[in-house]
């Protein structure tokens, strides 16, 4: 006989378990290994959802649901057998199988013979519903618990990781799922550690591999496993002092299964904490406390509930809840040889045997159309920064400070620092000659921010450059993508060509284009004298000579014979009065005391601004002064003059690349001194370059001077591989610096320029309203209070005196009356008003003694008569 067909019929009776089932019966198989958590909670969790479909004859309509279950232990060969047998013995449905090799194989029968599979262990992602129209799984797949870890890893601002993983369909599926999550989030996995898979690693494989990995730069590790496999990684890593301070472990589900299912020994325990990992989530539900509360008596203490038990459970009802539907709509279970088997039938295999579901069609769309989606959140996703919060951690090494997750590999290679080989402006970097030491400005911030970092960090610096001329920068930077250099050090422009490629740390200083012009005399001009004071400075001040002028008028008008007279007289005064003060000309007196306070303090303004008018006037007609014929680039770029630029820069791309200047008016220049060459003999009508550089310059060529406004903001800073983690922690090191003051005494030590005595191109040598508005709210206010004042004291004149000169009419009462009575009054000279008051007391006087003097007299005539009467009666 046949070694196949015996070794097949052996398989056949020693790894199934079935219960005599007669032909009413609805048949599904199992194939898991029974041995592990997931098969053992799997078994009790299948068996549980069988027992209760067949109490209720109603699923079924009093059909019996027969499970029969295969032990692959821990075989794929095995479990392909078993898959074999089940197409054989008319099974509708087969659950399983564990792992996602035996899934991809079986998958294909599945098609062929249209049984539905259903797997809540095999989840590859890779496990196409469209190559396997058949294979179903009824578990959420990888890919959710790997984009939760590659979310996971992008809150921590990781950007490399290390992957442990076994070499099977399953895990190399899941990893190839991972790195692109992970790319998707700007990170990367930098090592992948592959092990044998389950039946067959070996604790010195293991080790070996954690070997391979502590050498690695990144300590972000995750590891993809079945249990025995992952604990045997956590115990070898824990000996080898790989899960102290600075390592982050990540798990996937496998490690929350064994937490939940086994109980851990002292040893075990101590080997993983520290280490991240992430359970399956199921909704908290009435049936799931029931259940639940049935599993100890199910598990008869055996083994912990996990979610794995659940799915079990589901995925049996999922089938029965499918066969129902299926049988109420008049199907009936019924198999039919596959024609494409048929001429198979004769070898020893019998093959012919498989037979094809001729309801598969049906059921697996009843499968697949059946609800049982779970609901994870409810509310709207938000993914604000705020939102984004993790409670608080312990990580390996009992520690809750978040681990860096990198470290320099262990094999003794320094860091390559690219530095540029300048010929010009070697403040910034350059190599001393007699000591071949390299120097500068650039070189001692990153010294400096490097000594700052908790860990250090091996370099050697390496010049990039022939030493003739300034080496192309682009070029420099693009070598740290060829891995010629770890990084690049030095006077490196952050511009956004090379932001594409590579990372830069923080700016450590700024930076941006200027123009450089020679300074010439300015062209003498009638109108000089109006420079001194800006426009609104003239007008402003011009209408101030006008309101003192008014205001004293005001406060003398009454007093002061001088500021009184015709109306046409009374105008000139104010106008002569006025402009005379800038002088201090003017010719009348103030004899008020209001009067005499508002024009000392104007006074002492004019003297203030004539002194700053005659200072600024005296500076530009002395001083020389700048009147190149380039104002800015605006003007530069609208011309045809030729342009000087620095070679190596990124000057030049970016004048003829962004602002379209042709390339023939670009001159390459490589020193200071053939810049001032170039500009002096006009080679070129102005130079374009960074304003590091031009500070310098002009420290030393006195005779140019920058024109219009810088036309590009950017910084200098060290560039570094795309997703470096150095980046940041340098980025770190020089923020502090700054707030240290420490970056700016660097700075000082080697860029300290002196000031040219020559103005500027703008208009800063003009006096501005700013400069002079104190001056001017304290006289307005003085103004204002005086005038207050003055009104405050006539108003109360006018009421003590206006009834000794009212009229007792009606009209007199009148408003318009009283206001023209006021205005007359306020017109009205002091010393007349005082005049004709005096006259109109005495008047009044006077007719009160004639009133007085006539009854006296007509008494006295009285008297007379009663004498004469009174003589006549005595006679």
């Amino acid at each position: 006989m046949n070694l196949c067909v015996v070794l097949l019929s052996l398989l056949c009776v020693g790894g199934f378990s079935e219960e005599e089932s007669n032909p009413d019966d609805v048949n599904i198989g199992a194939i898991f290994s029974f041995n592990t958590i997931n098969g053992g909670v799997s078994k009790i969790g299948m068996e549980a959802a069988v027992e209760d479909v067949n109490s209720d004859p109603t699923i079924l309509g009093g059909r019996k649901l027969v499970l029969s279950i295969h032990d692959s232990n821990f075989s794929g060969f095995l479990g392909i057998i078993g898959g074999l047998e089940y197409m054989e013995t008319n099974k509708v449905a087969i659950i399983g199988p564990q792992t996602s090799g035996m899934a991809h194989i079986l998958s294909h029968l599945a098609n062929e013979l249209h049984v539905p599979m259903l797997s809540f262990t095999a989840l590859d992602p890779s496990l196409s519903s469209l190559q396997y129209p058949y294979f179903i799984q009824t578990a959420p797949n990888d890919l959710f618990q790997l984009t939760a870890i590659a979310d996971m890893i992008s809150y921590f601002g990781y950007r490399e990781v290390v992957t442990i993983y076994t070499d099977d369909e399953q895990s190399r599926g899941s990893i190839i799922a991972l790195g692109d999550k992970l790319t998707e989030r700007r990170c990367k996995i930098s090592y992948k550690a592959v092990l044998p898979p389950e039946a067959l690693a070996t604790r010195r494989e293991i080790r070996d591999a954690l070997v391979e990995v502590s050498v690695m730069e990144s300590r972000v590790i995750v590891v993809h496993a079945y249990s025995i496999i992952g604990l045997q990684v956590f115990d070898l890593a824990y000996k080898l002092g790989m899960m102290g301070k600075g390592y982050v472990w990540i798990a996937t589900a496998w490690m929350s299964t064994v937490l939940d299912s086994r109980p851990v020994s002292g040893e075990a325990a101590k080997s993983i904490q520290g280490a991240l990992t992430l359970r399956p989530h199921t909704v908290d539900s009435k049936r799931k406390s029931e259940f639940l509360s049935r599993w100890k008596k199910l598990s008869n203490g055996s083994i912990g509930f996990n979610p794995y038990g659940l799915y079990a459970y589901d995925t049996v009802w999922m089938v029965a809840s499918a066969v129902k539907i299926f049988l109420d709509h008049g199907g009936t279970i019924s198999f039919s040889n596959d024609s494409n088997l048929s001429h198979l039938g004769g070898g020893t295999l019998n093959l012919g045997a498989l037979s094809t579901f001729d309801g598969g069609s049906q059921l697996l769309h009843n499968i697949l159309h059946t609800n049982m989606t779970e609901v994870l959140y409810t509310k709207e996703r938000n993914r604000s920064s705020s939102n984004q919060q993790l409670d608080l951690m312990v990580w390996p090494g009992q520690t809750v400070d978040k681990p860096r997750g990198w470290v320099f590999p262990h094999n003794g290679r320094q860091l390559r620092i690219g530095i540029p080989n300048r010929v010009s402006y070697k403040a910034f970097v350059s190599e001393e000659e007699k000591t071949n030491e390299i120097r500068g400005y650039c070189i001692d911030v990153f010294l400096a921010a490097i000594n700052l970092l908790p860990y250090a960090v091996p370099h050697k610096f390496v010049l990039y450059g022939d030493g003739h001329k300034n080496p192309n920068y682009a070029e420099l930077v693009r070598l740290i993508t060829s891995n010629v250099f770890d990084a690049v050090v030095g006077d490196i422009a952050i511009v956004t060509n090379r932001t594409k490629i590579v990372d830069f740390t923080q700016p450590y200083i700024e930076s941006g284009l200027v123009v450089v012009a020679p300074v010439r005399e300015m062209n003498s001009s009638p109108w000089a004298f109006m420079r001194p004071f800006s426009p609104l400075m003239w007008v402003v001040t011009a209408a101030f000579f006008l309101i003192v002028a008014v205001v004293i008028w005001i406060l003398e008008h009454r007093i002061n014979d001088e500021f009184r007279g015709p109306p046409k007289k009374q105008f000139l005064t104010i106008l002569w009065f006025g402009f005379s003060t800038m002088f201090f000309a003017h010719r009348e007196n103030t004899t008020s005391t209001l009067g005499r306070m508002v024009l000392i303090l104007w006074l002492f303004v004019v003297l203030i601004i004539t002194s700053s008018y005659t200072a600024s006037l005296t500076s530009i007609l002395t001083v020389q002064q700048l009147a190149p014929s380039i104002r800015g680039i605006d003007s530069l770029t609208a011309s045809n003059d030729h342009i000087g630029f620095q070679v190596g820069s990124f000057t030049e791309s970016y004048l003829s690349d962004e602002l379209n200047i042709a390339k023939s008016r670009l001159v390459p220049l490589g020193s200071p001194e053939e810049y001032a060459d170039a500009l002096t003999r006009g080679r070129v009508a102005a130079v374009v370059d960074e304003r590091p550089y031009v500070d310098l310059f002009l420290s030393n060529y006195c005779m140019f001077q920058t024109v219009g406004q810088e036309f590009t903001k950017s910084g200098w800073g060290f560039a570094f591989p795309r997703d470096s983690p150095l980046a940041m922690d340098m980025s770190t090191a020089i923020l502090t610096l700054s707030e240290s003051g420490k970056l700016q005494k660097i700075h000082d030590k080697w860029l300290y320029t002196r000031t040219c005595s020559q103005k500027s191109s703008d208009n800063s040598d003009q006096l501005h309203l700013k400069s002079f508005r104190g001056l001017f709210l304290i006289c307005g206010i003085t103004c204002l209070v005086a005038v207050f004042i003055y009104f405050c004291l006539v108003c109360s004149k006018f009421r003590r005196h206006s009834p000794k000169l009212s009229e007792s009419s009606a009209q007199a009462r009148s408003p318009s009356v009283r206001i023209r009575r006021f205005l007359s009054f306020a017109d009205e000279k002091e010393d007349a008003l005082k005049s004709r008051l005096k006259r109109k007391h005495i008047e009044m006087l006077s007719r009160s003694s004639a009133e007085n003097q006539q009854p006296r007299n007509e008494v006295r005539g009285e008297e007379l008569d009663e004498g004469h009467n009174g003589n006549a009666y005595f006679h």
